[in-house]
């Protein structure tokens, strides 16, 4: 195909092409120079990418053609053999790893909603910043500053004190906005800690770039969603975000902004902490006039945070569910294609939940540390998160530091100094087998979860607990690295 100035003249060429083929019955690859940009045209995208297939798909109108183009992508890849899922060989499951970014914009640069009104995209960038569960119920596993969506505050202690400089920046609603101000009064601020701004949780690339007309497309991606494994919560995700733009385009998101600093990561990492402020998002949008019910999100948490095991005795029940954990990219080293940058992924994190415990007398340890158990609101509750070294890997940070499984959890009674009752959680296989293959399905992969956890394993007889160096930054987490 040539290059062509209009549409149509494209397309009566390849209508020409496609009746000559038909008539000498004579098959036709079409290849050479894409049509002209076009708004009325519809275009998908296949990209491989390592390990998944990258599919860019046209724009939507309204809320059915984004159902019913979700469902038509999914359906189309299962057709393939293809799934946004996949499972480790402990028992993981987990997304493939592909993004499900979000890109919002109009027909025409002169429509976006955000180069239109400003505070739209600020309102995003404060509501996200004040409920971080946001950012985390529906990413991926690669979380955190290096990632390749990392929050605004993540790693820059003073970012969110720039964002409210610039937030003052912002003209009035309903006043004169030129396109270039959003792009110039926000550049340089959502960004990763290198600068990038393409891996950031907001990327405007292409919102309005100064770099050339390619950037200039009035569209804000949103990076920090990951492919879920059924269409229908993705069609979820989508719908709590078109709801939150029309609700900030009716009424802007105000609040002040909230400086998390070391509880970011200590508290919104474990599962109860980030239910609990989904619920909040919840509850604001009823109160805004959009009647969303918590239990259509509850999917996303079972698939985010696996519930590995539970422990009753007595009155007192003990859960155990998986955590987040940052995986930090670490320095270069010399490899055998030159300079490469290692991803520790040994370390993990999971919630112990605890409930029905009789304050003053009992305590949740773990390989004999108690757990700073933090309250939730409800009567002898408490909640804490438990970070280790799940396996050892050639590169990593604080590589003297050995394997911690398994992981032996006693709920002690310190009246009697005895535990009544615990479980084991093992990291690996129980029998310190390696799994060969990849569990087939959603049910092998829960079996070999449940199969780690074991609801024998507490200490017998009276000891005394230890006593742990607890870090009054972080006092959501017993880090057993910081344990002798």
């Amino acid at each position: 195909m040539p290059p062509l100035p209009l549409l149509e003249t494209y397309l009566e060429l390849v209508a020409a092409i496609e009746a000559t083929a038909r008539d000498l019955k004579m098959p036709v690859q079409i290849e050479g120079y894409e049509p002209p940009n076009d708004p009325r045209l519809g275009v998908f995208r296949l990209t491989p990418d390592p390990g998944v297939i990258e599919v860019n798909v046209p724009p939507v109108k309204n809320w059915q053609e984004l159902v019913e183009q979700t469902e038509s992508l999914y359906g189309a890849a299962r057709e393939e053999h293809l799934t946004a899922e996949k499972f480790e060989l402990d028992g993981a499951h987990i997304g493939s790893g592909g993004g499900n970014h979000m890109v919002m914009g109009g027909a025409t640069s002169a429509d976006s909603p955000f180069l239109r009104r400003p505070d739209l995209l600020a309102s995003l960038v404060a509501y996200w910043n004040n409920h971080p569960s946001l950012s985390y119920l529906f990413s991926g596993r690669f979380i955190g500053p290096t990632s390749q969506a990392p929050r605004v505050d993540e790693a820059r202690n003073d970012a969110v004190y720039e964002l409210e400089v610039a937030f003052r920046e912002l003209p009035e609603v309903g006043g004169y906005t030129p396109p270039w101000l959003v792009d110039r009064i926000f550049r340089h601020l959502l960004t990763d800690v290198t600068g990038n701004t393409h891996r950031s949780e907001f990327c405007i690339d292409k919102l309005y770039s100064p770099d050339g007309s390619a950037g200039r497309l009035g569209l804000l991606e949103l990076r920090a969603f990951e492919m879920p494994p059924h269409y229908r919560m993705s069609s979820a995700q989508q719908l709590l975000l078109r709801s939150l733009v029309s609700a900030f385009w009716e009424r802007p998101y105000r609040a002040p902004l909230v400086k998390w600093g070391t509880l970011l990561h200590d508290r919104f990492l474990l599962p109860h902490f980030v239910r609990q402020d989904f619920g909040d998002v919840m509850k604001d949008l009823r109160e805004r006039g959009y009647e969303f019910d918590d239990e259509w999100f509850r999917p996303h948490y079972e698939f985010r945070f696996p519930f590995y095991g539970r422990l009753a005795k007595d009155a007192i029940l003990l859960e155990l569910r998986g955590a987040l954990e940052p995986w930090n990219v670490l320095g270069e080293e010399s490899g055998a294609g030159g300079q490469a940058r290692y991803v520790d992924s040994s370390l993990e994190r999971l919630q112990v939940r605890a409930l029905g415990l009789t304050e003053g007398r009992h305590q949740i340890t773990v390989n004999g540390y108690p757990l700073p158990l933090q309250p939730t609101g409800v009567n002898g509750e408490g909640v804490c998160g438990v970070r280790y070294r799940a396996w050892q890997p050639p590169s990593c940070l604080h590589p003297t530091i050995g394997i911690h499984g398994p992981l032996h959890i006693d709920i002690y009674d310190s009246w009697n100094q005895r535990a009544i009752a615990g479980c084991t959680y093992h990291v690996v296989h129980p029998g310190g087998r390696a799994n060969e293959v990849r569990p087939v399905n959603a049910a092998a992969a829960e079996s070999r979860r449940i199969a780690r956890f074991d609801h024998m394993g507490h200490v017998p007889g009276r000891f005394a607990v230890r006593q742990p160096r607890l870090d009054p930054h972080f006092p959501f987490t017993l880090d057993l690295r910081r344990m002798p």
